[in-house]
């Protein structure tokens, strides 16, 4: 009998919160900026300074295809197996090499590390290191910034 009731009694907490249960915020729909100018020169054939349903597609095209052959370069370089993917040892030698080539670029001084005004020197994400958000937090009407 105490079996039966607690496995009723689990069953309908259970039922309680799978039924209360709610999704997760939704994104607001807002509006993105215009695309940056370079991708309007490239990809703006008709000259209006906006990119139309097919111009954007064009250029969604492009970066698809420009990420693959960057995927494609990444293992020709770190897959030492050949088997297609990065194994974790295989990872951690592309990140190692990365830092190297950054530093060979980046390094003026040749000190082996890069000072503030190197790392000003870099090209960075859209919104600085964190991605949109940045270090300074979120942008206006943006997402929040991660922390």
């Amino acid at each position: 009998m105490k079996t039966t009731t607690l496995m009723t009694l689990g069953a309908m907490i259970g039922t309680c919160l799978i039924a209360s249960a709610q999704d997760g915020p939704k994104r607001p729909n807002r509006p993105h900026g215009p695309p940056p100018p370079e991708i309007l020169e490239k990809f703006d054939k008709d000259g209006d300074g906006k990119l139309s349903p097919e111009e954007r597609g064009a250029a969604r095209e492009a970066h698809k295809a420009m990420a693959e052959e960057r995927r494609k370069a990444m293992l020709e370089k770190y897959d030492a197996d050949k088997d297609g993917t990065l194994s974790p040892e295989e990872k951690t030698k592309m990140r190692e090499g990365q830092k190297a080539e950054m530093l060979e670029k980046f390094d003026k001084d040749g000190d082996g590390k890069l000072s503030p005004e190197e790392r000003k020197a870099m090209p960075q994400r859209p919104g600085g290191p964190k991605g949109p958000g940045g270090k300074k937090g979120p942008r206006p009407g943006g997402p929040p910034a991660a922390e």
